[in-house]
């Protein structure tokens, strides 16, 4: 047994380069919630709890950790420190040791990363998949401890884990959850030193020989996120699909087997058909010409949303389910469909928003509907706002934030839209004067 503060051979890689010490704030009482959700983080309490040999100073630990007795928790490589303190308020120094990679493990473990741009991108996002670990044992490097793995040391003077590096190890399972990089400062390197590795060593493989060719595409797929992080370095992309014509179509769901409670079987074939014809939209929109400088659509509201699924015309009862679950009367929603048609998301927007324009929009919107009749002809307008209503009449003229003046007419004690919007004040309201 290693004594207190001696950091002996089996935990000091000398050959490694030093890594920093990170110091992370006591962490508040976790009353209610288990330490350990990642399931890296749940390894490393089960390596604990299998070379415990007193499953009552286990318990007891982690009630110290439950408790929020454990104070600043230092990690470095070879070893994590921390002051616990008992329920009489005696404090101990108690320390947890875990073997550091070699120099030779190292340089096999940051080719690996090097070779598959996933693993750091996965890293980066403070995830450790399991295909990282699995990667990794199958290099023969052991990232995560085992049985006997965890070595504790302690100021009460107990030679097994006591209740206060028990606790110290359940407490470290939380700032893995949070940054699976503490893992692997204890094993020897820090994220800024593992990160400029990775990337020397990737730049490596980037240069081609001299009159060499990438190699061709193997055909295989990769993660997005291995894709982005090694963008520099992979072969071209594939040819792009070709276009589909049409949607498949929708699954019949119906059958002997009765739905769930509360799933209507109509509408969730709705749903799928209208998943299916976006998904061909989508790719259409991808491959044309002109997609790269197209700014991407706007992310919908579910509100909004409803609002579309209504204007595919999906009948009386799935339209009752969509106005009811947006907040809308029948009435509302028939409004909402029209000014969807009509302009889509900016057009259900000028129908649902009333907002003030800035002062300079404000004049010059004025200066046109004012430019837009003889004196004699001009009608009377009462502004409220972005709208501009007919004194005494049936229309109204709303000016949208993209500058553009949309048409509406009363109907049945309702504003409802009543055509496209137009760069023309004075045509878009002559129009509904007209049906009128």
């Amino acid at each position: 047994m290693n004594t207190p503060g001696d950091e002996g051979p089996m935990y000091l890689d000398e050959g490694a380069s030093a890594a920093a010490e990170r110091t992370f704030e006591a962490l508040p009482a976790a009353r209610g919630r288990a330490f350990a959700q990642s399931w890296w983080g749940q390894a490393w309490l089960k390596a604990l709890e299998d070379t415990a040999l007193d499953g009552a100073q286990v318990k007891l630990g982690r009630r110290h950790a439950r408790a929020g007795a454990v104070g600043a928790v230092s990690v470095r490589p070879g070893r994590i420190t921390a002051v616990v303190q008992d329920p009489d308020h005696t404090r101990h120094r108690s320390d947890v040791l875990l073997q550091q990679l070699s120099a030779a493990d190292w340089d096999r473990f940051l080719d690996m990363v090097a070779d598959r741009a996933g693993h750091i991108a996965a890293l980066l996002d403070r995830d450790m998949p399991p295909v990282l670990v699995e990667d990794a044992a199958a290099a023969g490097i052991e990232l995560l401890p085992g049985i006997g793995d965890l070595e504790p040391e302690c100021s009460c003077g107990a030679w097994d884990h006591c209740a206060h590096s028990t606790a110290l190890c359940y407490q470290l399972a939380r700032l893995l959850d949070q940054d699976p990089f503490v893992l692997l400062l204890m094993r020897g390197r820090g994220e800024r030193e593992l990160l400029d590795e990775v990337q020397a060593r990737s730049a490596s493989r980037a240069e081609l020989p001299a009159g060499g060719a990438a190699a061709e595409p193997s055909g295989a797929g990769v993660p997005a996120a291995e894709a982005y992080a090694a963008r520099d370095i992979l072969p071209p992309l594939p040819a792009a699909p070709p276009p589909v014509a049409a949607p498949g179509a929708p699954p019949v769901l119906g059958g002997g087997t009765p739905p769930a409670p509360g799933v209507e079987v109509a509408a969730l074939e709705f749903l799928i058909g209208d998943a299916a014809a976006r998904a061909q939209r989508l790719l259409a929109e991808a491959l044309s010409t002109g997609h790269p400088d197209s700014p991407p659509p706007p992310v919908l509201a579910p509100a909004q949303d409803a609002v579309r699924l209504a204007a595919a015309g999906p009948g009386a009862a799935i339209s009752a389910r969509l106005a009811a679950g947006s907040g809308r009367d029948a009435r509302g929603l028939a409004s909402a469909v029209r000014a969807w048609e009509l302009g889509g998301a900016a057009g259900l927007a000028v129908l649902e928003e009333e907002w003030t324009p800035e002062p300079e929009a404000l004049a010059r919107a004025t200066g046109r509907l004012a430019a837009a009749w003889e004196d004699e002809d001009r009608p009377r307008l009462r502004v409220t706002r972005n709208r501009w209503t007919v004194v005494g009449g049936a229309a109204q003229l709303r000016y949208g934030r993209d500058g553009r003046w949309w048409p509406y007419r009363r109907e049945g004690g309702r504003w409802v839209p009543a055509g496209p919007a137009t760069d023309d004040p004075a045509g878009a309201l002559a129009g509904v004067s007209a049906e009128g």
